[in-house]
């Protein structure tokens, strides 16, 4: 039984009125643009298939959900989509195929557990995403959950993050391992730590500006050396302020915060938000210093357990199966121990992000049953936090039982897509069916649990599926062979984000997309037999040679039968049908 709330007056407000400005759109008398720049502010975005499939974009700030709310998603899977929804690379939830006639009663159903889609699509500050281990990762600084909580209380609905000039992302991580990866938003916050001159230690962040991904990706730059835990929120704002004065409103495709930075320069980026910060105690909207949720909640770090050595974390983690018993290999992968408050967290591996509503009540059930805190997280998995030693086998079984146990943290079965040409209108490749292509082969191998390797899959050059930051990246494209339109991808290597560093991809080479999964199984298969202890995958690349020579050990790939040879190379992942790159109209890409 589910137990509901009172929906929030704001959000009873919103669902009236879109209830209201849908009846409009539906009788004619509101226009189809007009309508979609409301719906999208409101989170619901069209899908390729036309008509009145929607997608519900659900905001879940910093990946943190319920039983009740994990409950609820399988219900609405249920009675509004077809029986599934999906984890996003930005901690959000989607479900699909849902009529528009029926998006006001789903948006109720969410406000009753306290989900709103407001904001999640549209010209407005995102979800905003935080580090799925905070307040349960024994490096980090501070545990950023409450200033999560903070920024997106503030921003949500608030008047000047409204009808901006394009998205604005805000990130969290809370320590420079930077699992919540703040390196390519718009604001990045990374919580640290300053030493004075007396012997003192100030506990505060570095915030991080103008990073971006996308067909021109740019590293986020920083703002200062320190930002006083009492300046953040302030510092947040003035940066969305900056934004909103200069982002470029007559070129959607150039009005991003780091087109900002290349039309003013950093320096003159800089000095406009810190002078912004200065004066914005007269603004009414001034969100003043330390925010309400951090005084009543804390931040205290949760500290390295005396006698336990911390699990490593982050992209490259050197994970390593030396068992044989399925029990022991997923927690050699999937379990983080070494907070000093002595509980223990355990990833739920969902394969390509997917979950059944069958899996959604399953997994609301464990999380009652162990008491769990859960997130979402940025590699489309579950992580169940606050357990105890007992619980991790009890967890095991239950994980098992609705086939989410498979060992894939930090593994390279772990494969991220974004939902391609499925349902998206941008992409232009089967995207999901490529990754599920390259972990069947990985399977197939005997490669699918080499550890600190990660492959993410975009079906476009939008980067939705992040593929600029993955070890092994690959963004769709058409492609033409002997006068046919043909499915491809351009492959790229090296991509890191950790550290507070970033490094974007290096393009390797073009390859037809039936030719994917074997490049990715060979690069896998270099790495796994030619890397050093402890070696990650960009210092083996640039030991080897770097990406020029990688590719030559692959160019044999970029070749396209005739159609006559093989007609399975015209014909894209999950179609029946010669391939056509059909674009739709853009709407807002995740």
């Amino acid at each position: 039984m589910l137990q509901q709330r009172e929906i929030d007056p704001g959000q009873a407000e919103d669902i009236d009125k879109f209830e209201r400005v849908l009846a409009g759109y539906l009788d004619g008398s509101i226009d189809e643009d007009i309508f979609r720049v409301f719906r999208l502010t409101n989170g619901i975005y069209g899908q390729r298939q036309g008509g009145h499939n929607q997608m519900l974009r659900v905001r879940v700030p910093y990946g943190g959900v319920t039983p009740e709310q994990l409950d609820m998603f399988g219900r609405i899977a249920d009675e509004y989509s077809r029986g599934w929804g999906h984890i996003t690379t930005r901690q959000n939830v989607q479900l699909h195929y849902v009529p528009l006639e029926r998006v006001p009663d789903a948006m109720r159903d969410l406000g009753r557990v306290g989900l709103t889609t407001r904001e999640a699509c549209g010209d407005a500050v995102r979800n905003v995403m935080g580090c799925h281990l905070a307040g349960a990762c024994p490096q980090e600084h501070l545990d950023i959950t409450q200033w999560a909580e903070a920024a997106n209380r503030h921003f949500l609905r608030n008047p000047i993050a409204q009808r901006l000039p394009r998205k604005f992302k805000i990130n969290f991580s809370g320590c420079e391992t930077d699992c919540g990866q703040a390196m390519f938003n718009d604001v990045g916050v990374v919580a640290s730590r300053r030493e004075n001159e007396d012997g003192t230690v100030d506990l505060g962040f570095r915030v991080f500006v103008a990073g971006g991904l996308g067909a021109n990706p740019f590293p986020a730059m920083l703002l200062e050396d320190f930002t006083p835990r009492e300046e953040l929120m302030p510092t947040l704002e003035s940066i969305l302020r900056v934004f909103h004065q200069t982002g470029n409103r007559d070129n959607k495709l150039r009005a991003r915060m780091k087109w900002v930075v290349q039309t003013l320069g950093w320096e003159e980026t800089q000095r406009r938000v810190l002078k912004e910060r200065k004066f914005l105690l007269a603004s009414n909207t001034w969100p003043g210093g330390i925010p309400e949720e951090v005084e009543k909640y804390g931040d205290e770090p949760a500290g390295v357990h005396a006698t336990v050595t911390p699990t490593p974390i982050g992209q490259g983690t050197p994970v390593t199966l030396r068992s044989n018993l399925p029990y022991e290999r997923w927690a050699e992968s999937n379990v983080i121990r070494g907070a000093a408050k002595g509980t223990v967290s355990a990833i739920a591996y969902a394969k390509l992000g997917d979950i059944t509503s069958d899996q959604f009540r399953a997994l609301a059930s464990m999380q009652r049953e162990f008491g769990a805190s859960v997130r979402l997280t940025n590699r489309q998995n579950l992580a169940f936090r606050d357990l105890s030693e007992e619980q991790i086998p009890k967890l095991y079984a239950r994980l098992e039982a609705i086939g989410m146990a498979e060992p894939g943290a930090e593994l390279s079965r772990d494969v991220v897509a974004c939902p391609g040409a499925d349902t998206c209108n941008l992409a232009v490749t089967q995207s999901r069916g490529l990754a599920d292509a390259i972990g069947s082969r990985l399977e197939e191998e005997g490669l699918s649990e080499v550890g600190g390797i990660r492959t993410n899959i975009s079906g476009c050059t939008n980067s939705c599926g992040q593929h600029h930051i993955a070890d092994i990246g690959f963004s769709g494209a058409e492609r033409r062979a002997h006068g046919q339109s043909a499915p491809g991808y351009t492959m790229l290597l090296g991509g890191y984000v950790g550290g507070t560093s970033i490094n974007f991809g290096e393009r390797a080479l073009r390859l037809p997309a039936k030719a994917a999964p074997e490049a990715a199984v060979r690069v896998v298969r270099r790495f796994s037999e030619e890397r050093e202890a402890g070696e990650t995958f960009r210092g083996w690349m640039d030991r080897s040679g770097g990406v020029k020579v990688i590719a030559e050990g692959l160019k044999d790939l970029d070749v396209f039968p005739t159609f006559e040879e093989n007609p399975d190379f015209y014909v894209d992942y999950g179609e029946t049908g010669p391939y056509v790159a059909e674009v739709g109209e853009s709407e807002c890409a995740t």
